[in-house]
């Protein structure tokens, strides 16, 4: 068992393009279109769970970890929506750029450069966000039961990663990094992508049960994501600790 899911070849790469992280027309432009249909899935099934009806302040005390926070581009939308917000990355670079556009923007944000495993907390939190970070990590396995090592009981986990099929090959590695260019080649590696059954069964192993499990696609006529039953690309889930 490995003490540590911290890939350093992909800090690096991440690293060397943070600078671009709130320039919706740069490298992670594909990011910033995806955002929208995030917030909304976590933010509905956050509501619903939890039985808020805060309309103002819709995720008001909601305790959030946000798991390879990037340059903040999930937390502090969450944070607008009253959640009380931290956010965690591997890269030094992407957390001073998530600290400067937070501050910049008067938003009250806790960022740590640190990962998972390292990561020690006298509370736990209430919902946990793994969004298009498992496939970039060391050992997915040991990532995950960290993770949930840090979720209260009944609390939420989200996570959204690639299926590993031949379409998700095509469309996502093929297609968007060679063809349209949407993002810089070898972003992803295939062969760590993994199908929503391995994940499930990783979480089932520390106490998370799916509750429900959604495809996201992307219409290239209408330019944006929606939620869909077709989960072979893109896909997101949903689990509660038990």
């Amino acid at each position: 068992m490995k003490n540590n899911t911290i890939n350093k070849k992909e800090i690096e790469k991440f690293s060397k393009i943070a600078e671009e992280w709130w320039n919706p027309e740069g490298k992670f432009k594909p990011l910033h279109k995806f955002n929208p249909i995030r917030i909304s899935y976590i933010k509905e099934n956050i509501i619903k769970t939890f039985k808020l009806d805060n309309k103002k302040s819709p995720l008001k005390n909601i305790k959030i970890l946000d798991v390879g926070c990037g340059g903040g581009l999930l937390s502090e939308p969450m944070c607008r929506l009253g959640a009380q917000v931290t956010g965690i990355d591997a890269s030094e670079k992407n957390i001073n750029v998530a600290k400067l556009h937070s501050k910049k923007n008067d938003l009250k944000i806790d960022y740590f450069c640190t990962s998972p495993e390292k990561f020690d907390v006298d509370e736990k939190f209430d919902v946990i966000l793994n969004m298009e970070i498992v496939e970039h990590v060391e050992d997915p396995n040991y990532f995950l039961k960290s993770c949930s090592q840090l979720l209260k009981k009944g609390g939420i986990m989200f996570v959204a990663t690639l299926n590993k099929t031949l379409k998700s090959y095509i469309f996502a590695i093929v297609g968007a990094e060679y063809i349209l260019r949407w993002l810089p080649i070898g972003t992803h590696e295939w062969e760590k992508f993994l199908k929503p059954e391995e994940i499930i069964s990783m979480l089932n192993k520390n106490d998370l049960i799916l509750e429900r499990l959604d495809g996201m696609k992307f219409d290239l006529f209408k330019n944006q994501w929606s939620v869909s039953k077709d989960k072979s690309i893109n896909y997101i889930a949903k689990f509660i600790k038990n």
